[in-house]
């Protein structure tokens, strides 16, 4: 394990005691020890330089929640003018985002997908019709090509 990957794994536990804290000394302990981590991390990028990347994600869904994750960890996510609402820009240490933030996306994207299938599946039985299976396969008409 780096030296990048403990303090990324103390940020968490640090973050984890700062949501958990029930008092607000413990919360501002945790507060001041995720800032000291964090700036220490920014220490650990100089080695890895920030990389612009341009992120094309399905939906609008995705799209919240990817930018809400870049925010999380202190990167700025970004677009340029035309560029399409499902476009996102990014500029950080390639190694670092992809631990911090593109591994976690991709296993919440999973469970939000899964999520929303389920609700979509549930909805459509119990308010429209009770079969939301897919549509039948056909045989081809005769003499089409």
């Amino acid at each position: 394990m780096t030296f990048e990957d403990q303090l990324r794994e103390r940020l968490r536990k640090v973050e984890a005691l700062y949501l958990g804290g029930t008092t607000p000394g413990e919360r501002q302990a945790a507060g001041a020890a995720a800032l000291r981590l964090k700036a220490k991390l920014a220490e650990a990028a100089l080695a890895d330089p920030p990389v612009e990347r341009m992120y094309t994600l399905a939906d609008a869904w995705s799209v919240k929640l990817f930018i809400a994750l870049c925010r999380r960890y202190g990167f700025k996510p970004y677009r340029y003018p035309r560029q399409r609402r499902t476009t996102v820009m990014v500029r950080a240490p390639q190694s670092a985002f992809a631990q911090m933030v593109w591994q976690p996306f991709l296993e919440l994207h999973a469970e939000m997908h899964r999520h929303f299938e389920q609700t979509t599946d549930t909805l459509i039985r119990n308010a429209v019709f009770a079969d939301a299976a897919d549509a039948e396969t056909a045989p081809e008409p005769v003499g089409r090509k």
